[in-house]
């Protein structure tokens, strides 16, 4: 692998201890997949940051790190966190679990990573431009970039992706590369999608067909941004689709050759069964939306449809800190917690400690969470659409 001068200087040490061993961490991953160079990222999003997730090995992992002083060298942001940041008390979040929570964000904010919680960090101030090289983590918004905005990441570990931070560099391979971004399987859509959940189970049926390749589809005849971000992140989830195309609407999609290429039809009753499949439990304990993070468009649809009205089980809505506080200034919180729901910002279902909390069911409209609910957090789940599942909890 070529390095420059500076590199060779990290991997030598001469930066000091942190560095060569984070850089040393890029160099092997290089060496893996065959990449020829590091190239600059212009953002980075960090993995593993619930405590739920890494434990006290991984705290004290990142509160080594942090003690040694060093600063990432680019713009940073955080996956979400087990538990909101600032109302976890009043949610009941376990004590001992946020006491924890709070050494992790505290170690990632020591380092100079935005701690603003988020899978959808594209609608909290990091927006990577078009082809732009960024080391992303997040399942969820690895596709969003790469399919959406047109950027360039693969899916990072929590610690590859720390790594690009404090170095500044990611490896050259996979999806950077515009040889490894073509499409793989055409996927011919010959059902009617209306809302989100639609979109998430038809991400789940493809996902679960396709498995990692790269999907090109045909007949989606319009999807706003959050109908894409629910497609690409059940794919993510189900499969490891981390690039798809969406013909006439996403980036460089009528650029694409298909010829020759595999193809399947996807129907209503792919959609109908998916949702029967997704479907493991009755009655909620708890109705659960924002997987990936709500824009302010779901917060306000939401609002809409429970806007006076009394839920029977609480209805939490995960979003970024950013979009919460434009919520609020809509005076869509006043509405929502009238109805007996709330806004919760930083974390999200599948790395909260749910089963912890008394929750053994929960409902959702997101095909992620759907595939992600019963191992990481045991629970039983009720797939629907946003109106179903407000007229089930009425």
């Amino acid at each position: 692998m070529y390095l420059t001068n500076e590199q060779e200087a990290m991997l030598n040490g001469e930066d000091g201890p942190v560095l060569e061993r984070m850089f040393r961490l890029l160099v092997r991953l290089g060496d893996i997949y065959g990449a020829e160079r590091m190239i600059p990222v212009g953002s980075v999003q960090v993995a593993g940051v619930s405590f739920k997730s890494i434990g006290l090995p991984g705290t004290d992992f990142l509160e080594d790190i942090a003690s040694k002083g060093e600063k990432v060298k680019v713009l940073t942001y955080l996956n979400p966190a087990g538990m909101d940041i600032e109302d976890w008390k009043e949610l009941g979040f376990p004590e001992e679990f946020a006491q924890n929570q709070m050494r992790i964000m505290d170690a990632f904010r020591e380092m100079g990573i935005v701690v603003t919680s988020t899978c959808t960090p594209y609608l909290a101030g990091n927006l990577p431009r078009f082809r732009e090289h960024i080391a992303w983590s997040e399942s969820s918004a690895v596709s969003f970039s790469n399919s959406v905005i047109g950027a360039r990441t693969n899916r990072e570990g929590g610690p590859s992706a720390l790594a690009a931070a404090l170095c500044g560099v990611t490896p050259d391979y996979g999806l950077h590369r515009d040889e490894n971004r073509a499409p793989t399987v055409v996927i011919d859509l010959e059902a009617e999608l209306k809302s989100n959940a639609n979109f998430g189970a038809l991400g789940y049926h493809v996902g679960k067909l396709v498995k990692n390749k790269i999907p090109y589809f045909r007949g989606m005849e319009n999807a706003n941004t959050d109908q894409l971000k629910a497609l690409g992140a059940a794919m993510a989830a189900s499969g490891a689709v981390a690039l798809y195309y969406v013909e006439d609407l996403t980036p460089e999609a009528n650029q694409q050759d298909i010829s020759g290429l595999e193809t399947f039809s996807v129907t209503d009753s792919e959609i109908k069964e998916t949702y029967a499949t997704l479907r493991t439990g009755e009655e909620p304990d708890i109705v659960f939306l924002g997987c990936p993070h709500a824009s302010l468009r779901e917060i306000a649809d939401v609002a809409a449809q429970v806007e006076g009205k009394t839920l029977r089980k609480p209805v939490w809505i995960a979003t970024s800190r950013v979009m919460k506080e434009a919520a609020i200034r809509m005076g869509f919180d006043k509405t929502i917690e009238a109805a007996g729901g709330r806004i919760v910002a930083d974390t999200c279902m599948v790395v909260s400690p749910l089963e912890q909390m008394g929750y053994g069911t929960t409902a959702v409209n997101s095909g992620k969470a759907a595939n992600y609910l019963p191992g990481f957090c045991k629970q039983k789940v009720v797939f629907a659409d946003i109106a179903d599942l407000v007229m089930e909890v009425e």
